[in-house]
């Protein structure tokens, strides 16, 4: 079982339901599962306020609002944060990792929407360039999710490779968002390095009583496919549109998966800053 952790109010509900005890067999496997779902969706508990205020107010916003849709967001947005804070649904750690998150974010959207990889189609007020500044909470949504599910499944590694390899990756791919616009695209390569540097490295996560494990390869590729899931949904809600989306909406093409997966490496790295990778034999 994981350590109990008393600084959320999530710690005493945790503690509650790793403690019951179903029958042996199908039944104690069947809770598991249900455990791990509501777990992973504790984990995302920002990031899906978000997604059902996006479609709320893509729905149920008036036109002729005082108050421009977007700066709703945006406020609506650093009011979840506070409360979060407030009601100790969230670390102050966590909160640190979604301010970095939110910064990283914001200069990638500015530079990307200047370029016409995507744009805001309604007005705000609260923006830096054309983009609304609620556009942040996005990524630090997914920064979010990874330090909170960190914490909530007490994540342990195997073959995990040296930090300094793992940051100089990342910078890499973070640069290439930009320079791919003037230089050759090299994510192949960085999809490559990935790849090579963690190809041994497992994950184990512990739900309830004893550690399960994954590549973590494969753990990036099913949070990048989510992220993608959530993109259409955000993307139908008028908060974004791509280029082909301006006569209507369709689909996201599935090759944004992978940038998604290189965003989810940028990502997991942030927030090694917080949440040190620690080996399965670590007490």
């Amino acid at each position: 079982m994981t350590t109990p952790l008393r600084h959320t109010r999530f710690a005493q509900v945790r503690a509650q339901l790793e403690q019951f005890a179903p029958p042996p067999g199908p039944a104690s496997w069947l809770y598991e599962f249900a455990l791990f779902g509501f777990k992973q969706a504790w984990a995302c508990l920002f990031g899906g306020l978000m997604l059902a205020l996006l479609l709320a107010t893509h729905l149920f916003y008036p036109d002729d609002a005082a108050l421009n849709r977007y700066d709703f967001l945006t406020i609506a947005a650093l009011a979840i944060q506070l409360a979060m804070l407030a009601l100790r649904l969230e670390t102050l750690d966590e909160a640190k990792v979604i301010l970095a998150f939110h910064m990283i974010g914001t200069a990638m959207e500015v530079f990307k929407t200047a370029a016409g990889s995507w744009v805001y189609p309604e007005a705000a007020l609260l923006r830096i360039g054309g983009v609304p500044l609620f556009s942040g909470f996005m990524y630090a949504a997914v920064g979010s999710y990874i330090a909170r599910v960190w914490r909530i499944f007490d994540f342990r590694f195997s073959a995990y490779p040296r930090a300094w390899l793992t940051w100089l990756l990342a910078v890499a791919i973070y640069a290439n968002f930009f320079a791919h616009h003037y230089l050759p695209d090299v994510r192949y390569l960085l999809f490559a390095a990935v790849a090579l540097l963690f190809c041994r490295t497992r994950i184990y996560f512990t739900c309830w009583r004893e550690p399960r494990w994954m590549p973590l390869l494969v753990g990036w590729l099913l949070v990048a496919l989510f992220i993608w899931f959530a993109e259409n949904m955000a993307t139908f809600a008028n908060a974004w549109t791509y280029p082909d989306q301006h006569d209507g909406w369709q689909m996201v093409s599935p090759a944004k998966l992978g940038s998604w997966y290189l965003l989810m490496y940028i990502s997991f790295v942030l927030v090694t800053l917080v949440a040190k990778p620690r080996p399965l034999t670590d007490g």
